[in-house]
């Protein structure tokens, strides 16, 4: 049995193949992130450089001022940060990830489909190279913009993220 060349090649982009794919992402969720799969989290896009995560306002999602809450919208931007973050672990020795910081902004009421953009990819690959070249952790403060149907900013969340390269063996963070 071989392996297909991208995946040996390239482990970033067969990560992003698979989640890119909705049904693989939905298992990985409900696998490794079931408040995420519950809430109903779309990956709507993943490229080196950015992601975009979408969150609905549906029953599971509502706060009593119908909108979405609060905690949703944060897991949807953490997940358009970590989502990349986890794209670059995927090559070279592994590295430990974690939230370790979160500011948030809110400007508008959460109603309808919200879409997080988080384009901060090159830091994020950045503090990974550098923490594996060095052994030492390295920490990144992503910003996740999220935007209504209509193109506003809702919520802008700081998610800072600290990298730290284990010893032993290569293999994946998560």
């Amino acid at each position: 049995m071989t392996s297909s060349p991208i995946s040996v090649a390239d482990p970033a982009a067969a990560f992003r193949r698979q989640v890119l794919s909705p049904a693989r992402l939905r298992l990985f969720m409900l696998r490794k992130l079931p408040m995420a799969w519950l809430a109903g989290l779309r990956l709507l896009a993943l490229t080196p450089e950015a992601a975009t995560v979408s969150i609905r306002y549906k029953y599971l999602t509502q706060n009593p001022f119908r909108s979405i809450y609060f905690a949703c919208l944060a897991m949807a931007a953490e997940l358009a940060s970590g989502i990349q973050a986890m794209m670059q672990v995927q090559s070279g020795g592994p590295v430990s990830m974690l939230v370790v910081g979160l500011t948030a902004e809110f400007s508008k009421k959460a109603v309808g489909t919200i879409a997080f953009t988080c384009a901060d990819g090159a830091a994020i690959a950045q503090a990974v190279a550098e923490s594996r070249a060095t052994g030492e952790g390295r920490s990144v403060v992503a910003t996740s913009t999220g935007r209504d149907e209509a193109g506003d900013v809702v919520a802008v969340f700081r998610v800072t993220w600290s990298f730290r390269a284990k010893k032993g063996s290569p293999g994946k963070s998560y």
